[in-house]
């Protein structure tokens, strides 16, 4: 088994300014897939928090990406564990500053210095009244705090983790380490007796003669406890023997804290590196009970086959809680291989095709041990039992599983809904054609799952509850489909289509249904399931109307568009950020926007203006003014002009290129031909140079944007084409007439000193 790492790390698995657990030579491997929002299974239902970052995860760790806990993983502990020891001598916030605060670590010098020369100095008078300097444990706590300091000269470090391997430094004042072993020979009290033995041993860690740290260990760990300090300490020997080489002796020692020091499990996992399949046979061959052999094969499935590790630590010990995190990665990693859009094939093509996708060892193992009732939470396996036999289409059996399941489920929120998730994508998988009664076997957990549970979460939520609620959406739409009901579809599956970021909605381009849906949101008779679905739905009757309006206004039918304005009473009351009746000479929505504006358009404003410019034109009244403005006003709504905010809604879509936008709203928003028209007009009508002038160059713009519609925008090209194409622009019939015919008006200038475009043209003739 030769294992792949993505880096060389060293980790300063340090404890602030003076606890140190060991330095971990490390190497890290982990699950690079995305995981987390496409699962049902919530590992934090089942599982002890220790084990939390080893949950299947897309980041090196679950939740907290790389492990930074190594100067404070055992604060709490050691202030708490100080503070008892003081009895009471020292109040806890000061314990907790001498401990943890490094700006102490001049007055814990000077305090020492007190107490072995009797002279007062600056800590020791100013300190005076704040602890007890004549009581025995506090001067025991100042000497081990300056000892212990003296190590950390070598063991903090500012790297956390680094690409390459980080330079350790040195502590070779072996003269201080033999005062600190020999403090641990003398001393008389078992908790600092405990303490000291921990810094000899990380002492001769950070020095030249690791070989030490080893050897003393093996001649006294019969004697101490096996509290936290003693995995620690294994932590180090496990680092020493990994840069020794010895795989071997490193992985079995990082087992062991793995399985003894749950705030080191994420450590040791990280730690844990068997070069060889030879590296780990010899790492099973050092495990001299059943626990360790569990803990070696827990901790290596954190890396590879969960599947062969549970069916190794059911066999030697059923009853052992590191099953339980392996079956979590187990279901997670089954549940990774979905895929919930139902979008190629039928619903029923495509459960057949994700059921086939579920391992049936898995299946058989996770059922053969559910069935046994050996675990220590036989309601997680029955759980999961169930949730693999629904994923693999046996809906009958899965509820079996979660009867049983249900008998001895804890009582708390967590294990409560995660039940019910579970058994609700069980009866909805189940169904294959909706009708009134299997309605009604789903309507209180969608309400559930889409109202209620949305309103609790929040950063520390846990429960995986989302992807429950989006598959079944898009399980809905699916049956909705394969009976035909395209509303009902479009209601659970809402249609999204994506163009670089944009999101519209295709559903309404055909208009038959979007009459259909617009009468189903507008119908007061929902039935339940309908009421469920036109609540979760995002867009509502307003959005059909200001759609329906946009359309009418771009096909030049204005009392339409008024008309579809008027159905909703915010419709049309957004203000436009540009003067939508100027013809500029250069486009630009930008300065449009930002420039002195003596009125400010709505949306409505607009279409009004627009239906009495059109009546004036009719009435042949000021055609030409009247003409020039309706082209303007049509030209700044379009892509190229500054009233883009009156297109950009929900199911047109959003996007600053035409490229982004579907087919049919591309095309719509790129069409010139309506400004086209009314610039000819208004040329017919133009009684001056200056007025002819002008139209020639506005009809140009418009014959530029076709030149960019046919070679661009509609072969989906993009803003670096067109500005990597050396042909970007050609001589416009418009830009001939005005050199030819009106170089002589004052708008030839204008557009000269503005439109680089028309001066390379003129520098070229």
């Amino acid at each position: 088994m030769k294992k792949v790492f993505l880096n060389k790390l060293v980790l300063a698995f340090s404890v602030l300014v003076l606890f140190v657990g060991g330095v971990i030579y490390a190497c890290a491997d982990g699950d690079w897939n995305y995981f987390g929002t496409n699962s049902n299974f919530t590992p934090e239902t089942f599982v002890d928090p220790s084990y939390a970052p080893l949950f299947l995860s897309g980041d090196v760790f679950y939740r907290i990406g790389f492990d930074t806990e190594h100067n404070s993983r055992f604060n709490d502990q050691i202030t708490s564990d100080w503070q008892s020891f003081l009895k009471g001598k020292m109040k806890p916030e000061e314990v907790n500053a001498f401990l943890l605060n490094g700006d102490r670590k001049m007055a814990v010098q000077e305090l020492y210095s007190f107490y072995k020369t009797k002279n007062k100095n600056e800590s020791s008078v100013g300190y005076a009244s704040k602890i007890d300097l004549k009581d025995t444990k506090t001067k025991e706590f100042i000497a081990f705090l300056y000892l212990a300091q003296q190590i950390e000269t070598a063991s903090i470090s500012d790297e956390r983790w680094s690409y390459e391997p980080v330079v350790t430094k040195s502590f070779d004042d072996l003269k201080l380490i033999k005062e600190i072993e020999n403090k641990y020979n003398t001393t008389k009290d078992e908790f600092l007796k405990n303490r000291y033995w921990f810094q000899t041993i990380k002492a001769y860690f950070y020095s030249s003669s690791k070989e030490n740290a080893i050897t003393f260990f093996n001649k006294t760990e019969a004697l101490v406890p096996k509290n936290s300090l003693y995995y620690r300490a294994i932590g180090y020997l496990a680092g020493i023997n990994y840069k020794q080489g010895n795989y071997a002796t490193s992985n079995y020692l990082y087992s062991r804290v793995f399985d003894k020091c749950p705030e080191m499990r994420v450590v040791a996992a990280y730690s844990f590196h068997p070069e060889e399949d030879a590296d780990w046979n010899q790492s099973l061959q050092m495990a001299k009970n059943t626990d360790e052999q569990v803990a070696l094969w827990a901790i290596r499935a954190y890396y590879n086959d969960e599947e062969e590790a549970i069916s190794k630590i059911f066999d030697l010990q059923p009853s052992s809680e590191h099953l339980n995190y392996l079956l979590t990665r187990l279901v997670n990693n089954q549940e990774n291989k979905a895929d919930n859009s139902f979008k190629d094939n039928s619903l029923a093509a495509n459960k057949k095709k994700e059921q086939l996708k579920i391992s049936k060892t898995t299946l058989a193992l996770v059922t053969k041990i559910a069935s046994s009732g050996k675990t220590n939470q036989p309601f997680m396996w029955n759980m999961a039992a169930g949730y693999l036999q629904t994923l693999s289409g046996d809906y009958k059996k899965a509820n079996e599983s979660f009867i049983k399941a249900a008998k001895e489920l804890p009582e708390t929120a967590l294990a409560t809904n995660q039940l019910r998730l579970l058994r609700f994508v069980n009866n909805l998988s189940a169904i294959e054609k909706l009708n009134a009664k299997n309605e009604k076997i789903i309507l209180k957990d969608l309400n559930w799952l889409y109202q209620e549970l949305p309103k609790t979460e929040n950063e520390e939520s846990v429960f995986r509850y989302q992807n429950a609620s989006s598959w079944s959406k898009m399980y809905l739409a699916a049956l909705y489909k394969d009976q035909g009901n395209k509303v009902m579809a479009e209601i659970f599956g809402q249609s999204q289509d994506d163009y670089w970021g944009n999101t519209g909605n295709a559903f309404y381009d055909n208009e038959k249904d979007l009459l259909a849906m617009k009468a189903f949101l507008s119908k007061k008779n929902k039935t339940e399931i309908e009421e469920i679905g036109a609540a979760i739905y995002t867009l509502d009757v307003s959005d059909i109307s200001n759609f329906q309006a946009i359309k009418a206004t771009f096909q030049n039918k204005i009392p339409e568009a008024i008309a579809f304005m008027n159905e909703g009473d915010s419709l049309g009351s957004s203000t436009l950020l540009g003067n939508p009746f100027n013809g500029t000479i250069k486009d630009c929505h930008d300065c449009d926007h930002s420039a002195n504006q003596k009125r400010k358009f709505t949306e409505i404003d607009f279409l009004t203006l627009l239906s009495e410019m059109q009546t004036k034109v009719i009435q042949n009244e000021d055609v030409y003014n009247n003409s020039i403005l309706l082209g303007n006003a049509f030209y700044n709504i379009s892509h190229f002009g500054n009233a883009r905010t009156f297109y950009e809604k929900s199911i047109v879509g959003y996007g600053s290129n035409p490229t982004y936008f579907r087919e049919p709203m591309k095309k719509m928003i790129v069409d010139c031909s309506v400004s086209k028209r009314y610039y000819q007009m208004a040329l017919a009508a133009a009684t001056t140079k200056e007025q002819k002038a002008k139209c020639m160059y506005l009809l140009a713009k418009c014959e530029r944007n076709d030149f960019y519609n046919k070679r661009y925008y509609a072969l989906n090209k993009d803003y670096w084409d067109v500005y990597g194409d050396e042909i970007n622009f050609k001589a416009w019939s418009g830009f001939k007439s005005l050199q030819n015919d009106y170089s002589d008006t004052q708008y030839y200038k204008d557009v000269i000193r503005e439109c680089g475009y028309f001066g390379t043209y003129v520098n070229q003739l």
